[in-house]
């Protein structure tokens, strides 16, 4: 019986921490944009397609100047 007078002040002290949390993470609007993150992965393949493709023409461009001509 006396752990349950340390316990309910914990509990209560838990409980007020996750609230105030949760305040905190709505007006710091953590959750604005709940799908972006999630499409976000699925196009991170082509950003890096991207900038190879950048880097590839000017590669192709030497090969094309470095070749003998007819």
């Amino acid at each position: 019986m006396e752990a349950i007078y340390l316990l309910i002040p914990i509990a209560l002290i838990l409980v007020i921490i996750g609230i105030a949390v949760f305040f905190w993470a709505v007006k710091s609007d953590q959750f604005e944009d709940l799908e972006g993150p999630a499409h976000s992965i699925l196009f991170d393949d082509d950003k890096h397609k991207k900038s190879q493709d950048s880097v590839q023409p000017s590669k192709n461009k030497q090969a094309v100047d470095d070749s003998p001509e007819n």
